[in-house]
């Protein structure tokens, strides 16, 4: 198979996306415990910084081109809107552990469903829009509101959702006129620098201990962003897109394999019908592509 078109390589790129990404959260879940989450994050997102430019310096114009851009404004909206989700949804963790806000989280291609048509002009059908009702009776039922044991904390993670989701389409917008080497090191770099900002303020000694899982954390960063450019170079995204819940799968392992935490029947119910809603706005995008 030709570079672009290797299926089956972007699915097994993908899948380990998504686990080492599930790695990624249990180790923030576990320093943001013990730590402001703001100094983790910051750290964090130094390495990052650090891998984005030496990416970029290896790529044909160097540094200077990745950060050339006719949208200056909003790639650094982008950049300041993912360093913040990464903070909320950090938080969701220390409230509600993996499992509940990775449940909710999942509904994020949902909420990217259904502002595609206003932010890109995309049309959504109505089978579309009956697949997104569905994933939201799925969020309702792992929330559980009105039934007493609501917590407002599972709201944590759904902002993060919504976030995330304009994140995502804030990316297909830029991609009109920037290269996805632009929209990666402004990503990056923009991160870094309001991280830092903020992070300076709540520094805190750690224990030595802490600091090698500290920097098993930026590897798993670092490598899981190589996995996903690399899966993507290989393979269409509509083909590998289906298997990112699939971090869903690895995070609520994690979360009760180490964390010791409990699916409840809501959780599980509710995500089972979140990633089916989802699966299949995706599936109906592509086909409607095609």
């Amino acid at each position: 198979m030709s570079a672009g078109h290797n299926t089956r390589l972007g699915i097994v790129l993908m899948v380990g996306t998504t686990f080492v990404f599930a790695v990624q959260d249990g180790l923030s879940l576990h320093l943001s415990s013990t730590y402001n989450v703001y100094m983790v994050v910051m750290v964090r997102y130094w390495f990052f910084a650090a891998f984005v430019i030496t990416i970029s310096a290896k790529q044909v114009g160097g540094i200077r081109n990745a950060a050339r851009t006719h949208q200056p404004y909003l790639q650094g909206f982008r950049g300041v809107l993912l360093a913040t989700e990464i903070c909320v949804m950090v938080t969701g963790f220390t409230y509600l552990g993996l499992v509940e806000s990775l449940a909710i989280f999942s509904s994020y291609t949902l909420i990217v469903a259904a502002m595609s048509g206003p932010i890109l002009g995309e049309i959504v059908g109505w089978r579309r829009w009956m697949a997104i009702f569905a994933g939201l009776c799925g969020v309702l039922i792992i929330l559980k509101p009105g039934m007493g044991v609501f917590s407002v904390y599972a709201i944590i993670p759904l902002i993060a959702a919504s976030m995330f989701a304009l994140y995502s389409l804030l990316t297909r917008y830029v991609a009109r006129q920037d290269s996805t080497a632009t929209s990666f090191f402004w990503t990056g770099v923009m991160g870094c620098i309001v991280m830092t900002f903020v992070g300076m303020f709540h520094l805190e000694d750690m224990i030595p201990a802490d600091w090698l899982l500290m920097l098993c954390l930026c590897f798993t960063g670092a490598t899981g962003h190589w996995l996903l450019i690399r899966c993507y170079e290989v393979a269409e995204a509509s083909a590998v897109q289906p298997f990112t819940y699939l971090q869903l799968v690895f995070g609520a392992a994690i979360g009760v394999m180490v964390f010791g935490e409990v699916i409840e029947t809501n959780v599980a119910v509710g995500a089972v019908l979140v990633v089916a809603a989802g699966l299949f706005t995706l599936w109906r995008a592509r086909v409607s592509v095609t």
